[in-house]
């Protein structure tokens, strides 16, 4: 972690679950704390489901994949499909973001459906692709979703919500919606990591096989996990699946969401293997973003991938 176009990824090895963003999320009652700065995901309740226990079905044809519909699009508009996201202000604060996501009437809609555990993900991505936080909001009973941010360092930022509603027929809906931020402040612009085929953080090393990914094509994204030479095995289930991962274009912050496919993760035996079917429809840098928990802590690790 969605209008813009969400990717799935596949983990056949893990669990289930996005075309221009990238996650897969899955976890249970609480929310880890990221062990990386800016990049903390703290506990919410979620506002109560309006949907009955079935998973809805595509929003549009072909484009279900799994048990949740996917949204089409690359999620840099802020209305799609009689759907606005609305700030409550383009700047930054202390108590962190808040908008609602007004119906074609102009009324704030508070009836979501759940999208891997969560009724709504949020995103906040730094222009420059050097930040990225990815939070679940709190909604209020008037409709008003709270983002509890982390601190973010001066700059523009874009502001990802995804989620799933319901038309006017009732039919699901699936979307990412984004709009434009600032962080108030003097803002010091950083170049974007070279493309590489491996990463590490919090003494994890994460190697990506994407070197042959071409714009617009659905292909094989492999990911491997090891800590001390060793391969993982002890992935814990985060947002339902073994991994999370996101992606985002250089430069105009284009955003795919690929959820892994089969069955939920339920043990802390995931990994050290993880596969996705990616699809990222434009040529150029992309920034990814995978997430994952081991021994109760959410680690977030970034890669610039480079596609043909």
């Amino acid at each position: 972690m969605r209008s813009f176009v969400r990717t799935r990824f596949v983990l056949p090895v893990v669990a289930s679950a996005g075309m221009f963003l990238v996650a897969a999320c899955g976890s249970s009652a609480s929310h880890p704390k990221s062990s990386m700065p800016g990049m903390d995901m703290p506990t919410f309740a979620s506002a109560p489901a309006t949907s009955a226990a079935t998973s809805p079905t595509a929003s549009m044809p072909g484009m279900d994949m799994g048990s949740e519909p996917m949204p089409i699009g690359d999620g840099l508009s802020a209305s799609s499909q009689g759907f606005t996201l609305a700030p409550v202000s383009t700047t930054l604060g202390s108590g962190g973001f808040s908008f609602r996501i007004l119906g074609a009437d102009g009324k704030p809609v508070t009836a979501f459906e759940p999208d891997q555990t969560k009724l709504m993900h949020f995103y906040l991505v730094r222009s420059d692709l050097s930040g990225f936080q990815h939070v679940h909001p709190t909604m209020a009973a008037d409709g008003t979703w709270t983002a509890p941010l982390a601190a973010a360092s001066p700059g523009s930022y874009r502001a990802y919500a995804s989620f799933i509603t319901k038309d006017a027929s009732a039919k699901p809906v699936a979307l990412v919606l984004s709009s434009p931020i600032t962080a108030p402040g003097t803002a010091t612009t950083q170049a974007l990591p070279a493309p590489s085929a491996t990463t590490s953080v919090d003494g994890y090393t994460v190697t990506v096989d994407g070197a042959q990914m071409m714009a617009g094509m659905a292909m094989p994204l492999k990911v491997s996990i090891a800590k001390d030479g060793k391969p993982v095995t002890d992935l814990q289930p985060y947002l339902a699946t073994y991994a999370h991962l996101s992606a985002f274009h250089a430069g105009d912050l284009a955003f795919a969401h690929l959820h892994p496919e089969g069955k939920d993760a339920t043990t802390d035996t995931g990994g050290p293997d993880l596969t996705f079917q990616a699809e990222l429809p434009k040529a150029g840098g992309w920034r990814l973003f995978l997430q994952f928990q081991t021994g109760g802590v959410l680690h977030t690790a970034a890669i610039t991938l480079h596609v043909s």
